[in-house]
């Protein structure tokens, strides 16, 4: 549950740190303007990257047990992001990109006993690479998948997505083996992404920087290798399909540059992105159809992680040789992408008419709107006993909220909801998270957390779907909240272990959001909300009287 706790934080974290930064980008000017290279035709901040940093180094901090690998690996994260920021406002060139991330390599190569030592079956049985070549290839490794993924940040959604996917298997290979250090660094990493593609699926609005994709390059290759290289059943060169479609994309782009006598660091529009948009698709097209080739090159990690390194090998150069034969064949014969086809005539047809009738948001909105109050209410039947204080409370607060409504007090209306909410949800949580009724079976408690786990995806759906421009913002009491998510499950005086604070407050934060988005989409209608809490509340407080 603590990975979940993580995510949460990261997640929302990011989501609230978004808006403080890409104002920051416009006063400072750190904007991505248009080129002839680019996609893009309007000037877009680019400060997704110190938002995902924040995001994510946040809760690795709180959560992670420090040693020499994890303090080198926070240094290092911070020298890619300080100098992308720099790159960010004042463009660097390639010579004077490459020493920082030099600088950052050396780093965890030296102080964090990152390295490649053994290449598995491509070499003899015992070898070991003695430190004047494994140090090179280590150093050669990590900066080729830090700029991999900083090439391949082209197309709104395409970095973050594709790196969300290696980080995602990164957090399983790392919990299976049973790393939490680096299972809770990766999962905060997915959380910070999530809650940035928010923002970055197109259209977006605002791009993640230098300071972004060379992170994600920089963290994912320093997962691997440490995963890869210990005393693990996995694969040596489990890199080649986690990390899959930049390291292709990018040897594809730099060889066929050497080939034509240009510098390998050049640059182009001979990415694949680019060449998906010249065959005719769409932007959102292009980044699904390179989110499939990851997910093909992240699948074969997955079922392979405990295979011959041989058949990672020629896997990845299997996949890699269908991709650059299709699209060699796709050239040499003009090909385009034809939109008379029954998908795009009856089935893409159908999904347009469904988003213009709000059918997705629809569905979302209902879903958070009815979900929210009945998970709540569950909360008051997961608890062995609830104290008699807070039946009293609970009858308060429907005085309150009757007394509200009754007398109109319309501007006093969304603040009662918002106190009740705020006071009740976190003392319900810790009593079900502390002392679960006999009654209550385990599967219902897995059922619960699965549970929260679907209401964050409504809540992102419905922050992704709703057309509503005064929807949900955050506020001064929100920042407060991650204030008490920082702060209280670390106070030592407060002996915390006999239950999971973490998961408590991750809990409380779902609820806290939802109900915000729900108050946001609901453009004032607040009496939807009133009715099912003074029912929850009332049964809080019988529940409280009847023992």
């Amino acid at each position: 549950m603590y990975l979940f706790t993580v995510f949460i934080l990261s997640l929302f974290l990011t989501i609230a740190l978004v808006p403080v930064f890409k104002r920051l980008a416009f006063s400072m000017n750190i904007m991505d303007v248009p080129d002839e290279r680019k996609v893009h035709v309007v000037p877009m901040p680019k400060t997704g990257g110190i938002s995902i940093a924040v995001g994510a180094f946040v809760p690795m901090l709180i959560w992670v047990t420090k040693d020499a690998f994890v303090s080198s690996v926070l240094i290092g994260s911070i020298i890619i992001v300080v100098f992308g920021i720099w790159d960010d406002i004042r463009p660097l060139n390639a010579k004077q990109k490459i020493v920082p991330q030099i600088a950052a390599a050396l780093v965890v190569i030296f102080f964090g006993g990152v390295e490649i030592t053994c290449l598995g079956d491509l070499a003899p049985v015992g070898w070991i690479l003695p430190w004047f070549v494994s140090v090179p290839l280590t150093l050669v490794v990590i900066l080729g998948v830090t700029n991999a993924i900083n090439l391949a940040d082209g197309l709104d959604g395409l970095a973050g997505g594709i790196s969300m996917l290696s980080f995602i298997l990164i957090v399983f290979l790392a919990y299976q083996y049973g790393n939490t250090q680096i299972a809770i660094m990766a999962i905060a990493m997915v959380g910070g992404l999530a809650g940035f593609l928010r923002f970055n699926t197109h259209p977006a609005v605002l791009f993640m920087g230098d300071a972004g994709s060379q992170l994600l390059g920089f963290l994912s290759i320093v997962f691997v290798i440490v995963l890869t290289q210990t005393n693990t059943p996995y694969s040596r060169v489990l890199a080649l399909p986690l990390i899959g479609f930049p390291i292709l994309d990018t040897l594809t782009v730099m060889v066929e540059r050497i080939i034509k006598k240009r510098s390998p660091f050049s640059a182009d529009k001979n990415h694949f992105h680019h060449r998906l948009l010249r065959f005719g698709l769409f932007h959102t097209e292009a980044v699904l159809s390179i989110y499939i080739i990851q997910a093909c090159f992240i699948a074969m990690a997955l079922i392979f992680r405990f295979y011959s390194d041989w058949v990672h090998v020629l896997g990845f150069m299997a996949i890699s040789s269908m991709i650059l034969l299709s699209v060699f064949v796709a050239r040499k014969k003009n090909w385009m992408f034809r939109r008379d086809s029954s998908f795009d005539t009856v089935v893409k047809k159908r999904l347009k008419v469904l988003k213009e009738r709000n059918i997705f948001i629809r569905i979302s909105f209902g879903g958070l709107r009815y979900g929210f109050p009945l998970l709540l209410a569950f909360q008051i039947m997961i608890p062995g006993q609830i104290p008699l204080y807070l039946s009293i409370i609970a009858i308060c607060l429907i005085i309150l909220i009757c007394g509200s409504y009754f007398f109109n007090f319309i501007k006093f209306k969304e603040h009662v909801l918002r106190f009740a909410t705020y006071l009740i949800a976190p003392l319900l949580i810790y009593l079900a998270e502390s002392n679960p009724g006999s009654w209550i079976k385990s599967s219902w408690l897995e059922m619960n957390n699965i549970a929260f786990i679907v209401l964050v995806l409504l809540v992102i759906s419905t922050m992704n779907l709703t057309r509503r421009i005064q929807g949900f913002k955050i506020t001064s009491l929100d920042i407060l909240v991650f204030i008490v998510i920082l702060v209280f499950p670390n106070l030592p005086t407060l002996h915390l272990q006999d239950f999971n604070a973490g998961a408590t407050l991750a809990k409380a934060l779902v609820l806290f959001f939802s109900f915000d988005v729900l108050v946001g989409e609901l453009r004032g209608q607040s009496g939807f909300l009133a009715k099912p809490s003074v029912v929850i509340l009332a049964i809080l407080a019988a529940r409280g009287f009847i023992g």
